[in-house]
């Protein structure tokens, strides 16, 4: 779920049509935006800069209608919502109608339109670990928990690799994997729903860094940064983790996270010796 902002009914005069007396004459269109976006970090530092601004969105589609005339309403509502997905990168998804109040069509009507959604799909990559009970079948839960879940696709998983604890030495080794794939949820929907899924896999409060059952870690959001009291991104330990990057680097080693490439990531990472050793299978 997401936070909207909206603008609703904006007169704009154009000269969009098929018809020759449409594109000679002209006549006014009338436009809804609405967005999807996660304004609560704005909310409550109640800052204007971290918000879609109403007055942008309107300019946006008043430069893209001046940018015609377009034959097709469809085409107008298509590049504002192009426009608004590119320029804003809060926006998580952008629902564009557009009505025609004086249609060139035999019929008494109030207006005729067209309504259009289109959802941002932002590139993610997840780190899974598990120490407790069946830990190979806890991860396939989880991934696949994680992929049939609304606005997540699960593209890509690494092999399974047994890892040295991390933090505390006075534990069983980790199994751990890494999966890449994109979500339309805000960030912090996606945190929200990693943690209900530990929930359902059995995991309980524990020592930091201790034993669990299962543990799934947003690395990144496409290019977001963010720093607040639930959800840091990126990762702000990943670069230290080779449990982390050994598999990530596995499945996306160009990917550049935080300014940097993965690959290059792990190549500068200090190891010790058998600290991760892939398994057969992947996960």
């Amino acid at each position: 779920m997401s936070d909207r902002v909206f603008v609703s009914n904006l007169i704009l005069f154009a000269h969009h049509g098929v018809h020759a007396e449409e594109t000679r004459l002209g006549q006014r269109f009338s436009i809804d935006i609405e967005c999807g976006t996660d304004f609560e970090e704005a909310a409550r530092g109640d800052d204007p800069e971290a918000v879609v601004d109403y007055g942008a969105l309107c300019a946006l589609a008043a430069e893209v209608s001046a940018s015609g005339p377009f034959k097709l309403v469809e085409t107008l509502a298509e590049r504002i919502a192009s426009g608004v997905l590119g320029r804003f990168p809060a926006v998580l998804d952008v629902r564009v109608r557009v009505r025609k109040p004086s249609a060139p069509v035999p019929a008494v009507l109030d207006h005729v339109g067209v309504e259009i959604h289109r959802v941002r799909r932002t590139p993610i990559a997840l780190s899974l670990g598990s120490n407790v009970g069946d830990s190979r079948a806890t991860l396939r839960a989880a991934l696949a928990k994680l992929g049939a879940a609304e606005g997540v696709a699960v593209e890509a998983v690494s092999h399974v690799y047994r890892t040295a604890p991390w933090g505390r030495a006075d534990q069983q080794d980790f199994l751990n994997l890494c999966a890449t794939g994109w979500t339309s949820l805000p960030p912090r929907a996606l945190l929200r729903l990693a943690k209900a899924i530990e929930l359902q896999l059995g995991r309980t409060p524990e020592v930091r860094w201790g034993p669990r059952v299962i543990d799934i870690d947003l690395l990144h959001y496409g290019d977001l940064a963010l720093r607040g009291p639930e959800l840091t991104l990126p990762h702000p330990e990943m670069g230290s983790r080779a449990f982390v990057l050994v598999p990530l680097a596995e499945i996306a080693p160009d990917r550049v996270i935080g300014g940097v490439r993965v690959a290059d990531a792990l190549a500068r990472l200090a190891r010790e010796p058998g600290d991760v050793v892939r398994l057969d299978d992947p996960g």
